[in-house]
């Protein structure tokens, strides 16, 4: 890192499996129990917005208890002291920002609010989660969506560029939690050593791009980037 600046950090969902948040791609991940065509995409969502709701529905009570861990506040310390320029996350539990992270993309959208799809009200969390079981528009009657990127569903497009932007700057990319098979996201270390940056990931298991980082550290995002917090020090 002392070498190969600026820094970004890209996150998945093994840095917030540490919170007691299941990630989705595991064995006993999320898409093990429900199917993602079901429960996940737009087409289900505009079939049958009460099915999907009750799965996120389930969701939003697993979010709601959960904490940011070190990994999440190491990595809001270290954008402070200025080595982090920007956070890119597909993850959707708002556990960096409220970690104290700043310069965060999301580019899977977030839980912070859900959304009309036909009059385009808008609504926070805490005002959704008290309409459950199926929260509905109080303007139009309208299912309200959850502001998350479903399948089917294009990344916002100024996130995703800015995320592009920012691995293509990075002296040094840091993959967290992230098993880099969902694209476009999982292209962004392309992004980085296309432009002669460097790539290091740090996972619980292997990623398609291992032969290609210059460090790979198989092992826990809270122990390991609080170490790393605390070596930078």
């Amino acid at each position: 890192m002392r070498e190969h600046r600026p820094l970004v950090v890209l996150t998945g969902a093994g840095i917030s499996t540490e919170s007691g948040i299941p990630d989705f791609r595991s064995a006993t991940g999320i898409w093990a129990k429900y199917d993602p065509m079901e429960y996940a995409h737009i087409d289900a969502f505009r079939r049958d917005p009460e099915k999907v709701w009750e799965f996120y529905g389930r969701r939003l009570s697993v979010l709601g208890d959960a904490e940011p861990n070190e990994g999440h506040h190491a990595l809001a310390e270290l954008e402070d002291r200025g080595w982090v320029r920007g956070v890119i996350t597909q993850n959707i539990d708002r556990l960096h920002e409220r970690a104290g992270s700043r310069a965060l993309v999301e580019v899977h959208g977030s839980i912070r609010t859900s959304s009309c799809l036909q009059c385009g009200a808008v609504l926070p969390i805490d005002q959704v989660v008290g309409m459950l079981p199926v929260p509905r528009c109080r303007n139009c009657g309208d299912v309200l969506k959850p502001d998350v990127v479903m399948f089917g569903e294009l990344l916002p497009a100024a996130q995703i560029a800015r995320a592009e932007q920012l691995a293509r700057e990075a002296g040094l990319l840091l993959v967290v939690g992230s098993s880099l098979e969902v694209y476009p996201v999982a292209g962004l270390p392309l992004e980085t050593l296309a432009n002669g940056g460097t790539l290091a990931i740090v996972n619980r298991g292997g990623t398609p791009f291992d032969a290609r980082a210059s460090l790979v550290v198989d092992a826990g995002a809270g122990e390991t980037l609080r170490a790393l917090a605390e070596r930078l020090e």
